[in-house]
C-alpha cells in the first residue's frame, strides 16, 4: 500500500484521539514476520567503513545488524515492491521510559534501540533516547563503532511505524491548492530556532503568488537555490520502508530477586535486555553477566527473533560467572570489565550529584523544573490533585517576584534542590596505590585494588579479581594481597559494601529509588555542552574515575577504540559519503553526520583548552608563542593571531582573529548545500581565556608536504600567485548556484587568466585519500561595502546618509548568506513586477509597442533604486495574472522554446538588466566575491562584468540600511519579535542579515523611530548589548596579559571595575611568596600576550568606561553617555544583574551563586573568590535532519490550514526523525514538542499537552539553559496546561518562576511581561486572591498601554480583565470605569456591531445593575438599622471554566468546539480508514483516492477553513 497525504496508518493517529494509542491491535491482525534472513559472509560482516580498525566483537555485532537490515530490505523490496509495517509492540510495561533511559549511567552498551516504538507517536519516543543516553555518553567504551554502526535500522525506518508523510513531503497534493509554507506567528515564534537559514526563504515568495503544488514549489526554489537540493527526490513518492514487528514478554530471573516479565520485541538484541537490567533499581549494580535460555548462554549481539525456543513466557536465567560461549568456562571478569564496573557503581553514586552540570563535564546541565512541580507532572502528578480545593493553595509570591519590586536576588536561579542534598553511602572510593598487581599475583587473578572508607569510618582494600571482588589484608602503608577473613567474595561491588557496611546499604537503595524517580530528561547527556554562568560553592569530594580520566587525558578511554585515537577527519569525510538516496538512508546517514560532529565538537573544545592552559607541546616549540601551532587527538589547533604577516594587508592580528568565524561560516553553507565529492575539514572555534583557537581535522597527508605544492586550486598568497583545476571547477559549480557565487577570472603573477568558482583565498588540496578538500573559506559571501572604504568608488545614496562608507578594524567584513538570500529575493521580486508592467504596457499600446518599451525599461531603470522600500513589503499593485503570464513566460524562455515572440524575449531580457541578473534570458543573481579584494585583479576583457558586480555589491549594501534595518524594527514594533536578551536580539538581527557591527545603527534608527516608547524594550537590550560586546572586546586583550596563578584575581577585579560602585576598587596580586624572581625572567615567553603580568591590576573603574565609551563609538559608531556603572544603569535604566549575566555568557566567566552588592561605595562587589571558573566559548557546525525539517515545515503549514489532525501527524512524525538524528536532546526537538503540546492543547487533549511541553521545558532548560528567553515562554505554556489540568498551585509555580528568570534577564518593563501577569492574574482571580491579582494586571495593562498604544485592543481586553475583579471584589465603580474604558476602544477599533463591543455592552448593563442593587442595599441599611431587610447579593468568584477561556485569550488560543458527537464521528472515520486501507488492492488505489476526498470533504470534525490558531491583536 502506499501512504497518501489524506491518510495515516492506524499507529500514527495522534494521541489526541481518544485513547486507541494504549491498546495495540489484536495479536492476530498483525502480518506475518518477515522470513530468516540469509547468512552473511564474514567479510562483509566485518567490513565497517573503516579498514584500519580492528572492531570489537560487540561492534562487530552490531556493524553486522546494520548490514544485514540493509540487505534484508532490498531483498523484502524485490519480493513485494514495497515493504510496511504494522504498528510496534506497546512500551514495556515493567521498565517504563524511565528506565530504558537510565543508561546514560550504563557503562558498556553496545548503542541499539528498543524497536517498540510505535504506539505512542505523541512522544513516548523516550525510547530513542535511550539510543542517546548511550552514544553521547563518552564513558561507554565498548560502544565500540557503534555510532557509525548502521543502527538498527528499524528504528530509522520504523521510529513512528509509518514513514508515510515521507511521500508527503515530496509528493504532490499536500499543498493542497495553496500556497502554503507560512509559519505561525505564536505556534513556532519567531525566535523559534528551527526557521533555519536554507528553509527561511519560503517558497511560496519564491514562486510569486498564486496556486502551486508543493512539489513545483521545491523545485523552483531549487532552482533560485534556496535549498539545498537532495538527489534522492526526484520527487516520485518516497518508498515507505518498514519493518514488520510483534512484541512478546519474557520472563526474567535474577540473583536474589523475584522474577519479574519484560516486554520485548523481535528485533531487539540481547544486550539491550543488559542494558534494561542495569538500569532497574534492583538489578543495577550488575554489569557482569549473561543471559541463559534452557541452560544455554545467548549470544549478546544475537537478534531476539533469531534465538530458537525464544517465545512468549520463556524465562530467561541471569547467571553472574560463564561469559560468552566461545569462552564457556572462562571466569567473568578482565581488567576492562572490572574498570567498567567499578565505573558503573561510581556513576550510579552520582546519579543525583550536579557537580557535572555546574562543572560543565560530560554534556550534562542543569534543570530545575521538578523543584517548581514537587516531582513529575504526568500520571505520578495526579495524586496531588485532591479535587480544587482552593484553601491549601498559598498563593503569596515571594516578595521580589511582585510588581514594582527592585531587588533582583541571584540564589533564587538555582533554587536548592532536595534530591541533591546526597545520601552519603561512602565517604571514599578510589584505586588503590598499590595498582597494578605484581606478576605474581597477576597470575593469581589479581585485575586491580581499591581502597575505601565507609561511612561508618572503616577503611578496606578490596581485590578485583577474575572472580569477582573480595575484601584483602592490604592497608594504606603495608601490601598484603591476601583474602581478609571473612573476605566476603561477592560478584558485585555492590553486593560486597552491603555485607560491610550497613550505611551503604540503606542508602544506596534509597538512591536507587530517587534516581529512577526522576524524568528521562534531566538525565540524559546534551548533544554539545552548555556551561552555566553561576554555580554554588561545591565541597570537592574524591573521585577516583574522574582523577583517573584527568591524568589519562582521557584519550584511550572515552574515544571507544582502546589504545588508539579517532582519525577524525576520516570520521568526519566518511559519514559524508554514506548514501542518501531513499529516507531510511539519508537518516542514518545524517545521524553519523551529526553524531560525530558533537564527538568532534566535544574532543576539539577539550584540546583547545589544554592547548592554552599549556598542557600540549607544539609542533613547532622553537618559534614564539604566538606562532606556535599544536596537534593534539589527531586535531590541529592554531591559535588567532597574525603569523607570517599573513593578513598584513587586512588588518593584521584583527583580521586573523575574526578570519576562523568567517571561515566557519563559510564550511557551515559548503556542508548545507552538500554537494557529493567535495569535502570540507572539521571546524571549531574556541574562545578561551582571551585568546581563539580554531581546531581542524587533519588533511591526510597535509603535514608531510610544503603547503606550495599541496595547493591545486585558489591561491596561498591573497591572489598574487592563482592556480585553477578542472575538477575543482566542476564540483564548485554545483555549489554556485544556491550559493550565488559567480564564476569569473582573475590575474595571476604572469598575467595569465585564471578561472575561479569562489574566493581566491579558497584553497582546493587533494589529500593522500584522494578527495577534494576545499579550505580557508573566510570570504565566501561577497565583501560588506559599507565597512570597506574603496578609494574612487561612491557609495549609493542611503549609505552616505547614514555615515557609510566607514573604516573598519580589519578588510575581512562580509555580508551574512541571509542578506544575500533576502537581498535576491527582494530582486526576484522586482523581476516579476517590471516584467509584468510591461507586459501589461505591451497589451495596453499594441499600437506604438517598440516606443514603450523603450521608455519603460529606461525609466524603470532609473526607478529600480527609489522604488526599493515599496517592493519590499511586495505590495504588487498590478493584477496577479500579469505575474503568471511573466512566471510562465520566463519559464519557457529558459526552457530555450523558440516559441517566445522577440517582443516577449526583450521584456524578460530588459527586467533582467533592470535587477542585475547574470543571465539575459532568466533572472539569476550570483555575487563575485573577489571584487575589492587587496591583491586582485580581474582581466580586461570582463572589465564590463566588474562594474556591474560592483553596483551590484553596493546595491546589497544599500538594501541592508533601507530595507533590512527598517524591516527589523518594523517587526519589533508589531511585536512578531520579541528579543529578551542580547542572544535573542542578535538571533533576530542575524535571521535578517544584520551584522553585529551595525548594531549601533540599529538603535540610532530605534532612537530616530516615531514609535520610539513602544521599541524601548529594543533600545535597552541593544545598549546593554553594545556596552557588554565593547567590554568583552578589552576583556579579551585585558586576559591575554594575565598568568594562570592571577585569573581569578584579574577577572573579579575587571568586573568590580565594570560594575561595582566601589570608586577604587585594588587587585590584589598573586602572593609573593609564590612568584620567585628567577621563574618569572624565564617564563615571560611562555605567556602569549605581551603584555607586563601584572599590567592589569593597575585598570581602574574609570579608565576602563572610558575605553568602554571609546570601544563603542570605534567598532559600532555609537556614543554611549556614561563615564561609569552608576551612570550606565541610570542613563539608560539598566539592571547591573543583567549586565553581569550578559558579560559572563559572553566571556565564559562562572560565578559564584551568592547575593551580590553592586551599589556598595564602601568595598568592592567581587572577590577572588567569587569567580569559580572560565569556560571556553564555542561556536561549530550544527548539522541539520533535514526530512525531519520538511515534515516539520508541512505540518506546520497543515496547522494554518486549519487541518489540525494531519498537522499533528506530520508533527508526530517530524519528532520521530528528529530523535532519529539528533537523539533525545536537541533544540529543534524542543520546538517540535511545543508545537504538538500546542496541538494536543487545542484537540482537547489536556493531559497529553502537559506531558509534551513538561518534555519540552526540560530539554529547553538541559539544552539552551535555565534562564534562557524560550525556557521562560515554555515555563508559561506549561502553566497554562497545568491550569487546564487543575494543577493550580503548580501553575502559579511556574508562572512565579517565568516572572523571576523575566525580572533577571531583562526586567519589568518589557511587552511581554505584560502577558506574563496577565497570565499570574488571572489565575490568581481563579483562586479568589483579588488583592494580588489585581497587582499583576494592572501592571500588565500599564506595560500594555505603554507597547501597544493606549487604543489598542490588547490594552481593551487588560481593562476587561481587571473589571471582572473588581466585580468579583463587590467594587463595581472601578468595575465600570475599566470596562468602559474597553468599551470605548471596541467601539472604535470594531464599531457598534462587533461581538466584542456587544458583549462589552452587555457587562457594562450588568455591572450597572450590580452597582445600583448594592447603594440600595445599602441604603437600606442606613435607613433601618440592624432590622433592615436585606436582599442577598450575588457576589461570584469566578468559575474555573471562564478563567480558562481568559487565559486561552489572553495566549492567542483559539479553540475549535468538538462535541462528543464530533467525536464519535471522528473515530469513526478513523476506523474507516483503516478498513478502507486494508481492503485497498493497487487497481483500486484511483477510486479510493476519490471517496478518500470525498470523506474528507464529508468530514464534520474539523472545519476545513483556515483556522488562525493565533491572534496577535488577541
Amino acid at each position: 500500500m502506499v501512504i497518501r497525504a489524506g491518510e495515516m496508518p492506524p499507529a500514527a493517529v495522534p494521541a489526541a484521539q481518544g485513547a486507541e494509542q494504549q491498546h495495540p491491535p489484536p495479536r492476530a491482525s498483525r502480518p506475518a514476520e518477515p522470513q530468516q534472513r540469509p547468512e552473511m559472509p564474514e567479510a562483509a560482516q566485518c567490513a565497517g567503513l573503516y579498514p584500519d580498525i580492528i572492531p570489537s566483537e560487540a561492534v562487530t555485532g552490531s556493524l553486522q545488524k546494520g548490514t544485514e537490515y540493509i540487505q534484508d530490505l532490498s531483498e523484502a523490496k524485490d519480493k513485494e515492491g514495497m515493504v510496511t509495517v504494522c504498528d510496534k509492540s506497546g512500551l514495556i510495561p515493567g521498565v517504563g521510559t524511565v528506565g530504558l533511559l537510565q543508561q546514560t549511567e550504563a557503562s558498556h552498551a553496545v548503542t541499539v534501540l528498543p524497536a517498540d516504538l510505535g504506539d505512542r507517536p505523541a512522544g513516548l519516543v523516550d525510547h530513542a533516547q535511550s539510543l542517546e543516553a548511550c552514544q553521547s555518553r563518552v564513558k561507554l567504551e565498548d560502544s565500540g563503532l557503534a555510532h557509525r554502526s548502521c543502527r538498527r535500522e528499524e528504528h530509522v525506518a520504523a521510529a513512528d511505524s509509518s514513514q508515510g508523510p515521507g511521500a508527503r513531503s515530496a509528493g504532490p497534493g499536500h499543498g493542497e491548492g495553496r500556497a502554503a509554507v507560512r509559519l505561525d506567528a505564536a505556534l513556532v515564534a519567531p525566535d523559534s530556532v528551527l526557521e533555519c537559514r536554507e528553509h527561511q526563504s519560503g517558497v511560496a515568495l519564491m514562486n510569486g503568488s498564486g496556486p502551486h503544488d508543493s512539489l513545483k514549489g521545491e523545485k523552483d526554489a531549487k532552482q533560485n537555490g534556496h535549498e539545498e537540493a537532495d538527489p534522492g527526490e526526484d520527487g516520485n513518492d518516497q518508498e515507505v520502508i518498514v519493518i514488520q514487528d510483534t512484541g512478546f514478554t519474557v520472563k526474567i530471573c535474577a540473583p536474589g530477586i523475584e522474577p519479574f516479565s519484560l516486554q520485548v520485541s523481535p528485533q531487539e538484541m540481547v544486550q539491550e535486555i543488559h542494558q534494561v537490567l542495569m538500569d532497574r533499581e534492583d538489578t543495577c549494580h550488575r554489569t557482569c553477566f549473561s543471559l541463559q535460555l534452557d541452560g544455554n548462554v545467548l549470544d549478546n549481539f544475537a537478534e531476539l527473533k533469531t534465538i530458537e525456543g525464544l517465545q512468549e513466557g520463556s524465562l530467561l536465567k541471569v547467571v553472574e560467572g560463564k561469559l560468552l560461549q566461545t569462552w564457556e568456562g572462562m571466569e567473568p571478569y578482565t581488567v576492562r570489565e572490572a574498570r567498567i564496573h567499578v565505573r558503573h557503581i561510581r556513576d550510579l553514586l552520582k546519579s543525583l550529584d550536579p557537580s557535572d552540570a555546574f562543572n560543565g563535564v560530560d554534556c550534562n546541565s542543569l534543570s530545575f523544573l521538578s523543584v517548581f512541580t514537587e516531582g513529575d507532572l504526568g500520571d505520578t502528578g495526579k495524586r496531588k490533585k485532591k479535587g480544587t480545593e482552593m484553601e491549601q493553595i498559598d498563593c503569596t509570591p515571594p516578595e521580589h517576584i511582585l510588581p514594582g519590586s527592585k531587588e533582583r536576588p541571584l540564589c533564587a536561579l538555582q533554587p536548592q534542590n532536595r534530591d541533591w542534598k546526597p545520601l552519603q553511602c561512602l565517604k571514599v572510593l578510589t584505586m588503590s596505590g598499590w595498582n597494578p598487581p605484581p606478576g605474581n599475583r597477576k597470575m593469581h587473578g589479581d585485575l586491580m585494588y581499591l581502597y575505601v572508607i565507609t561511612v561508618e569510618d572503616r577503611h578496606v582494600s578490596i581485590t578485583a579479581s577474575t572472580r569477582g571482588f573480595y575484601l584483602n589484608q592490604s592497608t594504606a602503608y603495608n601490601f598484603n594481597p591476601k583474602p581478609a577473613n571473612p573476605s566476603f567474595l561477592s560478584h558485585s561491588l555492590v553486593e560486597l559494601l552491603n555485607q560491610i557496611s550497613p550505611t551503604f546499604k540503606k542508602n544506596f537503595s534509597a538512591l536507587q529509588k530517587k534516581r529512577v524517580q526522576r524524568h528521562p530528561f534531566e538525565r540524559i547527556a546534551t548533544p554539545f555542552q552548555v556551561y552555566s554562568w553561576t554555580a554554588p560553592q561545591a565541597e570537592h569530594a574524591m573521585d577516583c574515575v574522574r582523577a583517573e580520566d584527568a591524568y589519562t587525558s582521557r584519550l584511550g578511554y572515552e574515544e571507544h577504540i582502546p589504545g588508539q585515537t579517532r582519525d577524525w577527519n576520516e570520521e568526519l569525510q566518511t559519514t559524508r559519503e554514506l548514501p542518501r538516496k531513499n529516507l531510511p538512508e539519508r537518516l542514518l546517514r545524517e545521524r553519523a553526520i551529526f553524531k560525530v560532529h558533537s564527538d568532534f565538537t566535544a574532543a576539539a573544545t577539550r584540546g583547545a583548552m589544554a592547548v592554552i592552559d599549556g598542557n600540549v607541546m607544539a609542533i613547532n616549540p622553537s618559534e614564539e608563542t604566538k606562532m606556535q601551532m599544536f596537534i593534539w587527538n589527531n586535531i590541529f589547533f592554531s591559535l588567532g593571531f597574525d603569523v607570517r604577516d599573513h593578513y598584513k594587508d587586512f588588518g593584521g592580528d584583527v583580521a586573523a582573529y575574526v578570519a576562523p568565524t568567517n571561515d566557519l561560516n563559510g564550511v557551515r553553507t559548503y556542508n548545507a548545500v552538500d554537494v557529493e565529492g567535495l569535502y570540507t575539514l572539521g571546524t571549531v572555534v574556541v574562545d578561551y581565556r582571551g585568546y581563539r583557537v580554531t581546531a581542524q581535522s587533519i588533511i591526510p597527508g597535509i603535514l608531510e608536504r610544503e603547503q606550495e605544492q599541496s595547493v591545486i586550486y585558489g591561491s596561498i598568497d591573497f591572489g598574487k600567485t592563482v592556480v585553477s583545476h578542472p575538477k575543482y571547477l566542476e564540483l564548485l559549480e554545483k555549489t554556485s548556484r544556491p550559493l550565488k557565487i559567480q564564476k569569473h577570472k582573475v590575474l595571476n603573477d604572469k598575467n595569465e587568466e585564471v578561472e575561479l568558482c569562489s574566493s581566491v583565498e579558497c584553497k582546493g588540496i587533494i589529500g593522500n585519500d584522494g578527495r577534494h578538500y576545499i579550505l580557508d573559506l573566510l570570504r565566501t559571501f561577497p565583501p560588506d561595502l559599507n565597512f570597506l572604504p574603496v578609494e574612487g568608488e561612491e557609495m549609493p545614496e542611503e549609505c552616505k546618509k547614514m555615515g557609510f562608507p566607514k573604516q573598519h578594524r580589519h578588510k575581512l567584513c562580509c555580508l551574512r548568506q541571509e542578506l544575500v538570500d533576502a537581498f535576491v529575493e527582494h530582486r526576484y521580486l522586482l523581476f516579476m513586477k517590471l516584467a509584468a508592467l510591461q507586459l501589461m504596457q505591451q497589451k495596453a499600446n499594441k499600437q506604438e509597442n517598440s516606443a514603450a518599451l523603450e521608455n519603460g525599461a529606461s525609466a524603470e531603470n532609473g526607478a529600480a533604486d527609489s522604488e526599493r522600500p515599496e517592493s519590499e513589503d511586495g505590495k504588487i499593485d498590478d493584477s496577479v495574472t500579469g505575474l503568471d503570464q511573466v512566471k510562465e513566460l520566463a519559464e519557457t524562455i529558459a526552457s530555450d522554446d523558440g516559441t517566445v515572440d522577440p517582443k516577449s524575449r526583450e521584456v524578460i531580457r530588459n527586467a533582467c538588466k533592470a535587477v542585475g541578473s547574470i543571465s539575459d534570458t532568466s533572472f539569476d543573481i550570483r555575487f563575485n566575491p573577489d571584487i575589492f579584494s587587496p591583491g586582485v585583479r580581474f582581466p580586461e576583457s570582463s572589465k564590463e562584468e566588474v562594474q556591474d558586480q560592483k553596483q551590484l555589491l553596493k546595491d546589497a549594501a544599500a538594501f541592508l540600511l533601507s530595507c533590512q534595518i527598517p524591516g527589523l524594527v518594523k517587526d519589533c514594533l508589531d511585536h512578531t519579535v520579541l528579543p529578551m536578551d542580547g542572544a535573542t536580539l542578535a538571533e533576530a538581527m542575524h535571521q535578517r542579515g544584520i551584522n553585529m557591527r551595525y548594531l549601533g545603527k540599529v538603535i540610532n534608527f530605534i532612537t530616530k523611530t516615531p514609535g520610539r516608547a513602544q521599541l524601548d524594550h529594543i533600545f535597552k537590550i541593544g545598549i546593554s548589548e553594545l556596552i557588554t560586546r565593547s567590554a568583552k572586546h578589552i576583556f579579551k586583550t585585558y586576559l591575554q596579559g594575565v598568568e594562570l596563578s592571577g585569573l581569578s584575581a584579574a577577572i573579579s577585579h575587571f568586573l568590580n571595575c565594570f560594575l561595582s560602585s566601589f570608586p577604587n576598587p585594588i587587585a590584589h596580586l598573586p602572593a609573593d611568596e609564590l612568584v620567585s624572581k628567577k621563574k618569572n625572567k624565564k617564563r615571560k615567553n611562555r605567556n602569549l600576550g605581551n603584555a607586563d603580568n601584572t599590567a592589569w591590576a593597575s585598570m581602574t573603574p574609570q579608565e576602563l568606561w572610558k575605553n568602554i565609551c571609546s570601544e563603542a563609538k570605534n567598532y559600532f559608531d555609537f556614543s554611549l553617555e556614561c563615564e561609569n556603572a552608576d551612570q550606565a544603569a541610570e542613563v539608560y535604566n539598566l539592571q547591573k544583574i543583567t549586565l553581569l549575566r550578559e558579560i559572563s555568557l559572553k566571556t565564559g566567566v562562572q560565578i559564584l551563586l551568592k547575593e551580590y552588592n553592586f551599589d556598595n561605595r564602601h568595598k568592592p562587589t567581587f572577590t577572588e573568590e567569587d569567580i569559580l571558573n572560565i569556560f571556553p566559548v564555542v561556536k561549530h557546525v550544527n548539522p541539520k535532519a533535514s526530512d525531519a525539517f520538511h515534515f516539520f515545515q508541512s505540518g506546520q503549514a497543515k496547522v494554518q490550514q486549519g487541518f489540525l489532525k494531519e498537522g499533528c501527524e506530520l508533527i508526530n512524525e517530524a519528532l520521530n526523525l528528529f530523535n532519529n538524528v539528533y537523539g533525545a536532546m536537541h533544540v529543534e526537538i524542543c520546538a517540535c514538542l511545543r508545537l504538538l503540546a500546542r496541538l494536543n492543547y487545542i484537540m482537547g487533549d489536556y493531559s497529553e499537552a502537559l506531558s509534551n511541553q513538561q518534555k519540552a521545558v526540560l530539554m529547553s532548560e538541559r539544552v539552551l539553559g535555565i534562564e534562557h528567553p524560550n525556557t521562560i515562554q515554555e515555563y508559561m505554556h506549561l502553566a497554562l496546561y497545568c491550569f487546564a489540568n487543575s494543577q493550580l498551585s503548580t501553575a502559579l509555580n511556574l508562572l512565579y518562576r517565568a516572572r523571576y528568570l523575566m525580572l533577571l534577564v531583562f526586567g519589568e518593563d518589557h511587552p511581554e511581561m505584560a502577558l506574563l501577569d496577565n497570565n499570574i492574574g488571572l489565575v490568581l482571580h481563579g483562586v479568589m486572591e483579588y488583592d494580588l491579582s489585581l497587582r499583576f494586571l494592572e501592571n500588565a495593562l500599564a506595560i500594555s498601554s505603554k507597547y501597544h498604544g493606549s487604543k489598542s485592543l490588547k490594552v481593551a481586553l487588560s481593562h476587561h480583565l481587571v473589571a471582572r475583579v473588581y466585580e468579583s471584589k463587590a467594587e463595581f465603580r472601578s468595575a465600570l470605569q475599566h470596562e468602559k474604558e474597553g468599551y470605548t476602544i471596541y467601539k472604535n477599533q470594531l464599531g457598534e456591531h462587533h461581538e466584542k463591543t456587544k458583549e462589552s455592552s452587555e457587562y457594562l448593563k450588568y455591572l450597572t445593575q450590580q452597582a445600583v442593587a448594592l447603594q440600595r442595599t445599602m441604603n437600606e441599611i442606613y435607613k433601618n438599622g440592624s432590622n433592615a431587610n436585606i436582599m442577598p447579593l450575588k457576589f461570584t468568584a469566578p468559575s474555573m471554566a471562564s478563567v480558562l477561556e481568559q487565559l486561552n485569550i489572553i495566549n492567542g488560543i483559539l479553540f475549535i468546539p468538538l462535541s462528543q458527537k464530533d467525536l464519535e464521528n471522528l473515530k469513526a472515520e478513523v476506523q474507516r480508514r483503516q478498513q478502507l486501507q486494508e481492503s485497498m488492492k493497487s487497481g483500486e488505489q484511483l477510486e479510493a483516492e476519490d471517496k478518500a476526498v470525498e470523506e474528507k470533504e464529508a468530514e464534520p470534525s474539523m472545519p476545513s477553513t483556515a483556522i488562525p490558531l493565533t491572534q496577535s491583536s488577541a
